[in-house]
């Protein structure tokens, strides 16, 4: 088990440094930099901020620097945010983004696997259908769809909740909401499909021809096989969950790292699109790492071998 998590580790390390690498050359090839966009600026200017942050040297002569300061946990300054630091963006738009990000998460998981189960349960039955209708939309629908009617109903409407702001709890319900409506919709879809295949499979046909209760059969047999796929879905959610929405964070004025996110291709950021996706890689491949580990925990058939 140690020597598969070690294996996995340098597997994780190998494909950040090939996503770094890539993205800083692709940055690289995009016409134009960071400052080219500052008309009425003087050239000896220009050229001054250039040398300042280094972009007058080649470009391996820059690559190296940049792999030397990441070894350190350096990502540098941010060439639009001159004052700030792009290890300061990324924590303190952190937690904001985490926050509704990792509850909208875990609340479409619970959710969505109940509804599922229900769901698989009366197959074909009135609650079945009405499961299948909520499903459809709320994959269909886009998120700042859900998040404009939230607003209108709960803010405006019914004066139930505010408009949008960060400044307590209640702030928090209606972003939860507009991003855990997708996972709910997507959960409760693949827990259906899934639990439907298992119940059909002949283990679970031998375990109710044992004498077991259906509701043994249905907890321990098939919730358990059949939550082996949701698992997989479990990587990428947790990066969307963690890094956030840049729609909904606008929508809602939410301090998160979405809006950088979107902010620095927009303004040739070189350093800050290198942090915000270095994060969003490092996020996804231990999404993955803990699928993997989760898998030999929910189906003791999974195991690790030589």
């Amino acid at each position: 088990m140690g020597r598969y998590v070690l294996k996995r580790i340098i597997y994780m390390l190998i494909v950040i440094w090939a996503i770094a690498t890539i993205t800083f050359f692709l940055m690289h090839a995009i016409p134009g930099d960071p400052f080219s966009s500052d008309r009425g600026t003087p050239p000896e200017v220009l050229e001054n901020l250039r040398a300042k942050y280094g972009l007058d040297k080649p470009l391996i002569q820059q690559y190296g620097r940049f792999l030397k300061n990441l070894l350190h946990g350096d990502l540098g300054l941010s060439l639009k945010y001159k004052t700030r630091t792009v290890n300061k963006m990324l924590s303190d738009g952190l937690p904001a983004s985490a926050k509704i990000g990792v509850i909208s998460m875990a609340l479409g998981v619970f959710a969505g696997v109940t509804l599922g189960v229900i769901a698989a349960l009366n197959n074909k039955g009135f609650f079945d259908y009405f499961v299948i209708i909520l499903v459809v939309i709320g994959i269909s629908v886009p998120s700042f769809v859900f998040a404009s009617l939230y607003q209108y109903f709960f803010a405006v409407k019914w004066e139930i909740l505010p408009v949008a702001g960060w400044e307590g709890p209640s702030y928090m319900v209606l972003p939860i909401i507009s991003l855990a409506t997708g996972y709910i919709a997507s959960y409760a879809r693949y827990m259906k499909t899934s639990m439907i295949e298992v119940m059909g499979s002949d283990y679970v046909v031998t375990a109710k021809s044992k004498g077991l209760s259906h509701f043994t059969v249905i907890v321990k047999h098939v919730i358990r096989n059949a939550s082996v796929p949701i698992i997989t879905f479990f990587g990428p959610t947790l990066a969307g969950a963690v890094v956030g929405s840049f729609v909904i964070e606008s929508i809602f004025a939410v301090p998160g790292i979405g809006k950088y996110f979107v902010d620095s291709v927009q303004q040739y950021d070189y350093t800050m699109i290198l942090g915000t996706t270095l994060f969003t890689s490092i996020v996804v491949v231990v999404g993955y790492f803990i699928s993997d580990m989760l898998y030999g925990v929910v189906d003791p058939r999974i195991r690790i071998d030589k």
